[in-house]
C-alpha cells in the first residue's frame, strides 16, 4: 500500500509539474519571456551579405513577359540562384508608380516578384516563399534600401532580409538588384514562430489609382493626411478606397467606429488569412491606441520605438510619417501592434529632395512628420504623450547614435558596400545612373549620415531643438555645399531614352 500511495504521489506531482509547464509556456510572454523566432536556412543561402550573389532567370518568353510587366501577371520561369536549378518558379512586375516610371526610362528594368511556391504550394527556396528583386530606382547610391533595412534589423525591429545580387536573363547581363524577403509567410515565421499573428499592409493609394483612373494626375492625389480635409468636400465627391469614403483614417491607424467597413484600406490588404474576430481585435487595438488606453497591451513598445528611431533618422518621407501614408506592414498578435518597415528607396530626404538640405539634415527627432501632424499618427504620436515614453524614444536614439556614429561603424558600412557593389555598378547595362553619379551619390550619402548624425547628437543634448518650433536657425548643423538630389530622387522619374518619340514624356506622380 505504500508503494501504491507513493507512486500516486508521484504521479501527481508529474501531473502538475506539467500543468505548470504548459501555463508557462502558453503565458510566456506575459512572464516576460520573449518570442521565439525560427531559423531559416535561406538566411545563410541567399541573404549573406557578405558576396554579391547571382540570379539567372531562364524563360523563352523573355519579351512577351517584359512587355507586359505593367499588368502585374505571374509567368512561369526556372531560376539559377548561384549556380542551383529552382524551377517552376513564378515571376511578376512589382511595384506602384514605379512601373510607370520604368516604362517612362525605356529600359525595362523593372523590379519582379518571385513566388517559388506559386505553382506547387510545397515548394521553396531553402523555406523562402517570397522574393522580391527591386530594381533601385530612385537612388544613385544603391545602398538607401540596403542600409535602411539592415539598420532597422540590427536596432532590433523586425526587418526584411536583404543582399545584392546581379541577375542576368537567359545568361545576358542584366543589372545588379537588392533581393528583399518577402514579407509573407516565411518571414513571419522567422521573426515570430510557427504561431504567428495577422499581417497586414495598409495602403489607400492603390485603390484611389483603381478607381480614379483616366482622371487628370493633379487630380487622382488624396488631400494631404491631417489637414483637415475630407475628399468627399473636394469636387468630384468621395476619396475612394478611404474606409467609408470620407478619409484615409484607417491608413493613419486611427479608430473611427466599430464598423469594419471603416477600415477597408486594412483589411483589403491583409496578407494572412482574417476573420470577423481577428477584425474585431484589432479595431479594439486601434480604440485602445487611439485613446491612449492599456497601451503596453496594445503596442509593442520597444519594436515600435526602436523602429521610429531608425525611420526617423532615415527620413522616408514616403511612408507613415509622409502625406501618403504607405509603405509599412501592421503586425498584430493577441491585440499587441507593432510596425514593419518596407520600401526606403525615397529615404535620406529623397521624397523631399526639393527641400533644403539644412532642412533635412536637421529635421527635428521629436518632430517627424511631414505633410500633417503627429496628433493624426497614432502609431508614433504616444511616443510623445508622456516623459517616460519619450526618454525611452530618446535613450534608443543615443543607442543608435552610439552604435553608428561614435563608433564610425555606419562609415566603415557604407565604404564596405561601396567596394563590394563599385565593378557590378560599373557592368550594369540597364541601371538608371551613370558610375560616376553612382560615387557621387554614395560620398553625398556618406556626408549627409555625418551630418546627420552630428544634427540628432545636438538635439538629444539640447543645443538643437527637436521639434519644429524649438530650432533656431543659428544653432543648426550646415550642410555645406550638400546637394540631397545627388543620392537619387522622385524627379528622376522625370527622364529621356534615347531613340524614344515622345521626347515631351512627363510623368507626374
Amino acid at each position: 500500500m505504500s508503494t501504491h500511495k507513493c507512486i500516486d504521489q508521484v504521479c501527481c506531482a508529474v501531473l502538475a509539474l506539467t500543468l505548470l509547464l504548459t501555463i508557462l509556456f502558453m503565458n510566456a510572454e506575459r512572464f516576460g519571456v520573449e518570442k521565439v523566432s525560427s531559423i531559416m536556412e535561406y538566411e545563410n543561402k541567399l541573404f549573406d551579405t557578405s558576396r554579391v550573389h547571382t540570379i539567372d532567370i531562364i524563360m523563352e518568353d523573355w519579351e512577351t513577359f517584359a512587355a507586359d510587366c505593367k499588368s502585374e501577371e505571374y509567368y512561369a520561369c526556372s531560376l539559377m540562384i548561384d549556380n542551383e536549378a529552382c524551377k517552376n518558379a513564378a515571376i511578376r512586375g512589382k511595384g506602384n508608380t514605379s512601373l510607370t516610371q520604368v516604362e517612362a526610362y525605356g529600359n525595362n528594368r523593372y523590379s519582379f516578384k518571385i513566388e517559388f511556391d506559386h505553382y506547387d504550394s510545397t515548394k521553396s527556396y531553402y523555406g523562402l516563399d517570397k522574393l522580391c528583386l527591386n530594381n533601385i530606382i530612385q537612388d544613385n547610391t544603391y545602398m538607401k534600401d540596403y542600409l535602411a533595412y539592415q539598420m532597422m534589423g540590427e536596432m532590433g525591429a523586425a526587418s526584411p532580409l536583404c543582399s545584392y545580387v546581379y541577375i542576368t536573363v537567359n545568361g545576358r547581363d542584366w543589372g545588379l538588384y537588392l533581393a528583399v524577403e518577402g514579407v509573407e509567410e516565411s518571414f513571419l515565421q522567422r521573426n515570430y514562430g510557427s504561431n504567428y499573428g495577422e499581417l497586414y499592409k495598409p495602403d489607400a493609394m492603390k485603390i484611389l489609382r483603381e478607381k480614379v483612373d483616366g482622371e487628370k494626375p493633379d487630380d487622382r492625389m488624396p488631400p494631404a493626411a491631417g489637414d483637415g480635409t475630407n475628399f468627399k468636400d473636394k469636387p468630384g465627391g468621395k476619396f475612394p478606397g478611404g474606409g467609408m469614403g470620407d478619409s484615409r483614417d484607417d491608413v493613419l491607424l486611427k479608430y473611427t467606429d466599430d464598423d469594419m467597413e471603416s477600415y477597408s484600406n486594412i483589411f483589403d490588404n491583409a496578407k494572412t488569412e482574417v476573420t470577423a474576430s481577428d477584425k474585431r481585435r484589432l479595431i479594439n487595438a486601434l480604440k485602445n491606441l487611439s485613446s491612449g488606453r492599456e497601451l503596453e497591451k496594445t503596442v509593442d513598445m520597444e519594436a515600435v520605438t526602436r523602429y521610429f528611431v531608425v525611420h526617423n533618422f532615415l527620413l522616408n518621407f514616403d511612408s507613415y510619417t509622409g502625406s501618403m501614408i504607405h509603405n509599412y506592414y501592421l503586425y498584430e498578435e493577441d491585440g499587441q501592434m507593432e510596425m514593419i518597415p518596407w520600401d526606403y528607396n525615397l529615404s535620406f530626404g529623397g521624397f523631399q529632395s526639393m527641400d533644403s538640405a539644412k532642412n533635412l539634415v536637421n529635421y527635428p527627432i521629436d518632430s517627424p512628420v511631414s505633410g500633417g501632424s503627429v496628433k493624426d499618427r497614432p502609431m508614433i504620436a504616444w511616443i510623445f504623450s508622456n516623459e517616460e515614453y519619450t526618454e525611452m524614444y530618446h535613450q534608443y536614439f543615443r543607442e543608435f547614435v552610439s552604435k553608428y556614429f561614435d563608433s564610425g561603424y555606419l562609415e566603415e558600412m557604407i565604404d564596405s558596400v561601396r567596394e563590394l557593389i563599385g565593378p557590378y555598378v560599373e557592368k550594369d547595362p540597364t541601371k538608371f545612373c551613370t558610375y560616376d553619379e553612382f560615387e557621387t551619390g554614395v560620398s553625398t550619402l556618406r556626408k549627409f549620415c555625418l551630418l546627420r548624425g552630428e544634427s540628432i547628437r545636438g538635439q538629444l543634448e539640447g543645443t538643437i531643438g527637436s521639434t519644429k518650433d524649438t530650432q533656431e536657425e543659428g544653432t543648426l548643423i550646415a550642410p555645406g555645399d550638400l546637394k540631397i538630389s545627388d543620392m537619387g530622387s522622385m524627379e528622376q522619374g522625370i527622364k529621356y531614352s534615347p531613340g524614344r518619340k515622345d521626347e515631351n514624356l512627363l510623368l507626374v506622380l
